[in-house]
């Protein structure tokens, strides 16, 4: 009888164990940890953010901007016919190729830079930026996440950084992206005309190839 009582405490122990190993690898609770969520919708995106965040500009249908006030950070979401043309025009204006993550289904590339403002009294005073882009079959769909130099969140240029992995991350597994119509088209973003794009974009395809000279001039 003593034997059996002893099996039925290790079953016990062990039921116990499993269940806070999942606990722990199913992100619950961290869920707990952090608390507050923002949820939010538009015709093109919507998910969660994590903390108490607000909408603070969508005068435009298809760019959305929501600050976290505590933490400093802002959020910029959008989406263009072609996202990825956007980042390789960056990526030849000096922008680190990107980390790849599939997330909540969807395939991200991720990037990290940083920026001084204009007004900053020194490079101590650089916000780091985190840049989300998917490509999807008939539009691209763009995160910026602005962490201000003053914030307490923690920042690196790298997926290992707490803005990221506390914040980023969560929200794009929340994410579900929505196909919409009369996606603004990158080439207008940029004041051309889809011949005259080409012709650029064709330019920075010479560049990257290995032709530095394309964009000289």
């Amino acid at each position: 009888m003593e034997n059996k009582n002893i099996i039925i405490i290790l079953v016990a122990v062990i039921a116990i164990i499993a269940v806070v190993g999942f606990v722990f690898t199913s992100g619950i609770l961290n869920q707990q940890d952090n608390g507050v969520t923002t949820p939010f919708k538009t015709e093109f995106m919507e998910g969660s953010f994590v903390g108490n965040v607000t909408l603070v500009n969508d005068d435009e249908k298809f760019m959305h901007s929501y600050e976290d006030k505590e933490h400093k950070i802002t959020y910029n979401i959008s989406t263009v016919d072609n996202s990825s043309a956007l980042m390789e025009i960056y990526e030849v204006q000096g922008l680190s190729a990107p980390e790849e993550r599939t997330l909540n289904g969807n395939d991200w590339n991720i990037y990290f830079t940083q920026a001084v403002p204009d007004d900053a009294k020194n490079d101590t005073d650089a916000m780091t930026i985190i840049m989300c882009e998917s490509q999807g079959e008939k539009q691209g769909y763009l995160i910026y996440m602005i962490v201000d130099a003053a914030s307490d969140v923690n920042s690196t240029l790298s997926t290992f950084g707490q803005s990221y992995t506390d914040y980023l991350e969560p929200l794009l597994k929340s994410v579900t992206l929505k196909e919409s119509k009369h996606v603004p088209a990158i080439n207008e973003e940029f004041g051309l005309s889809e011949e005259e794009f080409a012709q650029q974009m064709e330019l920075v395809h010479q560049y990257k190839a290995g032709n530095t000279s394309a964009l000289e001039g």
